[in-house]
């Protein structure tokens, strides 16, 4: 009796395995696959796949499409990712407080929306003269810190797509594309981006942006009143790539 049981578990952890395994070749191809096309990829006879997608076809993790006749992820699929979202607010702030006590400063937690910076989270900073920004708060791309860094992480024509428009409406004197570009070159190479007194005179910061598991881009930013930035970038570029090692260990 216990190897039956034992056998009939091992087997329910294969058919789990294999329907994980299919599940994740129909998130690599959104157009749509073939009952055929995916047996190929996995590796596995036609009439087997055909049992493992008819049930999770009956669970709404798999659904045929209409336009092409293949099978796509279903919608069940969104519901539990969406119930499975990280809180990366919540998730993160216990580094930002303590890059917040090593650094005396304000740290900043930003989202990128549509072309845009939203601050969600912000741990203030014990100095008295200080900087702060609301929650909620939006701010642009190419003249603050956590901005760059978001952009250095996306492809480069999305990157121009929302650069290059933001730096031709700027009232201000910018730098041209070309060499704005170069810049998030540099970000890429070091992992940090900066803003010396350019989107608020006397503000300065610095910052790093990652991807959240769903690819969602946030930034992680300390401005600082820059008549006391210059003594402190050096060892605030270093705390903020162990704040980024710290934050990607996590997810």
């Amino acid at each position: 009796m216990d190897t039956e049981r034992k056998a009939q578990s091992n087997q329910g952890i294969q058919v789990i395995s294999r329907a994980a395994e299919i599940l994740r070749i129909l998130k690599n191809d959104n157009s749509g696959l073939s009952l055929g096309q995916i047996a190929e990829r996995v590796h596995l006879p036609r009439s087997t796949v055909q049992r493992i997608v008819n049930a999770l076809i009956a669970e709404r993790l798999v659904m045929a499409s209409a336009a092409e006749g293949g099978l796509r992820l279903g919608s069940e699929i969104q519901s539990l990712a969406a119930a499975g979202r990280i809180n990366i607010a919540e998730l993160v702030r216990p580094i930002l407080t303590e890059l917040s006590k090593e650094t005396k400063e304000t740290v900043d937690l930003a989202v990128f929306r549509d072309d845009h910076m939203v601050f969600v989270d912000q741990v203030v900073g014990s100095h008295r003269l200080r900087t702060v920004s609301a929650v909620g708060e939006v701010f642009p791309m190419t003249d603050t810190a956590n901005g760059k860094a978001a952009l250095s992480v996306m492809e480069d024509d999305v990157l121009v797509a929302i650069a290059a428009p933001e730096l031709r409406s700027d009232e201000k004197d910018t730098k041209p594309l070309s060499e704005f570009l170069k810049e998030i070159e540099d970000i890429r190479k070091t992992g940090i981006g900066w803003d010396l007194n350019e989107h608020t005179d006397g503000i300065s910061a610095a910052g790093f942006a990652f991807k959240d598991p769903m690819g969602q881009i946030y930034a992680v930013s300390v401005p600082v009143p820059s008549h006391r930035f210059e003594n402190l970038k050096q060892n605030l570029a270093d705390l903020l790539l162990e704040t980024r090692q710290s934050i990607l260990q996590l997810l």
